[in-house]
């Protein structure tokens, strides 16, 4: 039983899951991350350091493809000057986001919400695609694994019984037989009557494959940041600088006791995943740009590209991230960005719906909090 254990959790760790809350692990080596009360408003500093947006003026002729509004490019102030992974002062962790740097992109269209269940069973059908989740691993993958453990499934929140130090994201994550986008958590699951909904159990490529046949693509990380800052600049997230104008959310995100069982209060009108557009978009018309799944895009990770291309001294037009990926607190896993938080995001943990800060995941890692919204 013990090395069927070790087997799950490594399948679980290599192919499933690298998911945003690893970033701890070493940034922040043997601190207890446990709840406490938070201020709204995290610490800032050198708000200087953005300069406004300078759109461009340019639009296409004609309609925006459905479902699609247009992005007008531009030059902008990109990245973070947060210092706190949480709004509880965890220090250093989204270090990876700074320096801010002034970036400039075409003009593009994109995705009012992420890609949704019946938008992606579209795909599906039409092409017969198989996600990853979806393949069983093979034994050429873990030479070492027993064959009993090599089953097709992905990784699904597990809420704790019990309040826990937050310093093991492994605690309320496991790797469930059968969980796959038709069955987000499990083979007791179903998107029936959630067509709605955003797509999740997504891996990179099952992303990317969508976006081929759809005559689109995965946006970079710098267009999507244009995109979710809407035109304005430096502001903590897409709808302005106060998490609850009015005292109201104005994303799906995790409020409540992170991560106990019914620790999720739902005061933003949702426990769990939500379905697409039910909180207003941002000056952009996009919907969901914060909160709800995170969304991957094309640029590969590494922890010091913001401080490589910065170093420049002058405007980066249209990056399109480094050529491979380098995570120091995982090596051997390659990694893509992923942007936006989900509805697993809480101030007591993570906070990447503040929208400078970046997000990244294994690129075979699909989980029931990971989905995307395309570019064209």
């Amino acid at each position: 039983m013990k090395n069927k254990t070790h087997w799950i959790f490594a399948i679980l760790t290599l192919s499933a899951i690298t998911i945003a809350y690893g970033y701890t692990k070493l940034i922040v080596p043997k601190q207890k991350l446990t709840a406490m009360n938070c201020d709204e408003v995290p610490n800032t500093t050198e708000e200087s350091l953005f300069k406004p947006t300078i759109e461009n003026k340019n639009k296409p002729v004609g309609k925006a493809p459905a479902g699609m509004v247009w992005i007008p490019g531009g030059e902008f102030s990109m990245g973070s000057n947060v210092e706190d992974e949480s709004l509880c002062s965890i220090k250093g962790v989204t270090k990876d986001a700074a320096p801010i740097h002034r970036v400039y992109v075409d003009g593009f269209y994109m995705d009012k919400t992420e890609v949704t269940n019946d938008q992606f069973e579209a795909f599906v059908k039409a092409t017969g695609y198989v996600t990853l989740a979806e393949i069983k691993p093979t034994h050429e993958e873990y030479p070492d694994a027993p064959l009993e453990n090599l089953v097709a499934g992905s990784a699904v929140f597990t809420p704790t019984p019990a309040q826990i130090d937050l310093n093991n994201y492994m605690q309320w994550w496991t790797y469930v037989h059968g969980a796959d986008w038709r069955h987000p958590e499990g083979a007791g699951s179903s998107i029936k009557g959630r067509g709605n909904y955003p797509v999740v159990q997504i891996s990179y490529d099952d992303a990317a494959a969508y976006a081929k046949w759809a005559g689109k693509r995965l946006p970079t990380e710098a267009e999507w940041e244009f995109a979710a800052r809407g035109g304005k600049s430096g502001e903590l997230y897409a709808w302005g600088n106060t998490l609850k104008p009015k005292g109201k959310f104005q994303a799906n995100i995790y409020q409540g006791h992170f991560p106990l069982e019914k620790g999720d209060t739902g005061e933003d009108g949702y426990i769990g995943i939500a379905p697409t557009a039910k909180f207003a978009p941002n000056s952009y018309g996009l919907y969901d740009i914060g909160g709800n799944v995170w969304e991957w895009t094309n640029d590969w990770y590494t922890a010091d590209y913001y401080e490589i291309i910065s170093k420049k001294d002058q405007v980066v037009k249209n990056p399109q991230g480094p050529e491979s990926s380098y995570d120091p607190s995982e090596p051997g896993l390659p990694k893509k960005v992923q942007r936006g938080g989900s509805f697993l995001c809480t101030d007591q943990y993570c906070t990447r719906y503040m929208v400078g800060t970046r997000g990244k995941g294994d690129y075979k890692s699909p989980a029931n909090h990971i989905g995307f919204r395309c570019v064209q």
